[in-house]
């Protein structure tokens, strides 16, 4: 897992610290049909802060007039500046090669764990590392290699055998080609089915729901061969079209599905980079009326490729999500990352693309 130190954030200059003299008022009108469009008797810290963040001087937009300011056309023009500069960043996360790229969540004991999905459920153990100065190890399992599939990142830390799960995780997803077989076997090595073979209610595709060692649900589910088994992360928000429009926009997912189930009061919207078939998703359930989630402190975050972790830092501010870690380059690896939380507080950490791709060599 990589351990992700916080940074100070960029310091942009304020005119709340300038003083002017003279009255200051707030906005009272916009001349739209005026010559000059002026914005009249307006605070200072109401409109001109915003320009500056786009490069525009001050000194060339104020004059003084009789003790107040006013705003010539160019504030009108900055506006439209800041307007057409969030949407072509907006555009650009359309646009961006994105990938989920792996899961990390902790567990209490790595050979077990690790013991676990290779011989339960036929996941390749594909490196290890340890960090004995920072007291854990990590372990990367999956079905395919870490550079065109989605892998688990387990970390284990030194000495804790335990953690909390809480109830805002829900499972993850595995596509098999037979469940009852799947099942049998993991019996047979002593693991726990939670929810026995047979189909989806309301559907027909065949699942059966199972627990490892560690508590961690998981979802089977009968498919024919894909590329991509592991296949879903399911989550629990508290407001869905809150959520689905901050994956959309701010990390550039589309909406594959949704699906309504009032019978047991809840829905789904199954999000990603590529159709649920061949790519791994996100699947976020929105339980009616709860509206917040303990999260524990054993599921940890998401990561997911990016050919530019500035903008994508830029695009996530846009939307309203919170950078935890500010884009720039780790310590000693020089892979530039940034990290973030969604409106639910559920953590993505986005890697560089050419970076990720080299840390694998």
């Amino acid at each position: 897992m990589v351990r992700i130190l916080p940074m100070a954030s960029s310091i942009r200059p304020s005119l709340s610290s300038l003083k002017f003299s003279g009255s200051s008022r707030f906005c009272s009108s916009l001349l739209s049909h005026n010559s000059t469009r002026k914005f009249t008797y307006c605070h200072l810290g109401t409109a001109v802060p915003q320009l500056q963040s786009f490069g525009l001087k001050a000194s060339t937009l104020l004059r003084e007039k009789g003790g107040s300011f006013s705003i010539s056309a160019a504030g009108n023009m900055a506006h439209a500046s800041t307007a057409a500069t969030q949407e072509n960043v907006l555009e650009w996360v359309k646009q961006d090669k994105r990938r989920m790229l792996h899961v990390v969540y902790r567990v209490g004991d790595l050979d077990r764990t690790i013991k676990f999905y290779t011989e339960c459920l036929g996941m390749k153990l594909l490196r290890k590392r340890d960090i004995p100065e920072e007291r854990y190890t990590n372990a990367f399992l999956g079905y395919g290699p870490e550079d065109s599939h989605f892998v688990i990142e387990l970390t284990y830390n030194y000495g804790v055998d335990k953690y909390d799960i809480g109830s805002a995780f829900g499972h993850f997803g595995i596509s098999v080609e037979d469940v009852s077989k799947t099942v049998e076997l993991i019996k047979a090595k002593g693991g726990k089915v939670t929810r026995e073979p047979g189909a989806v209610k309301g559907g027909k595709t065949v699942i059966a729901f199972i627990e490892d060692p560690d508590g961690y649900k998981f979802e089977l589910l009968e498919r024919g061969p894909t590329p991509e088994p592991l296949c879903q992360v399911m989550l629990r928000v508290g407001d869905l079209e809150r959520a689905i429009n901050f994956y959309e926009n701010a990390y550039g997912m589309k909406l594959l599905r949704t699906r309504d189930n009032p019978e047991y009061k809840y829905t789904i919207a199954m999000l990603g980079y590529g159709p649920e078939e061949t790519s791994a998703v996100m699947e976020l359930t929105y339980n009616y009326g709860v509206t917040e989630y303990d999260k524990g402190n054993a599921y940890a975050q998401i990561a997911i490729g990016t050919d530019d972790v500035y903008k994508t830092a830029e695009a996530i501010r846009l939307c309203g999500g919170k950078i935890t870690r500010e884009p720039g380059p780790l310590p000693g690896i020089n892979t530039k990352i940034t990290a973030c939380l969604d409106p639910d507080g559920w953590k993505t950490v986005f890697v560089d693309n050419i970076d990720f791709l080299k840390e694998l060599e």
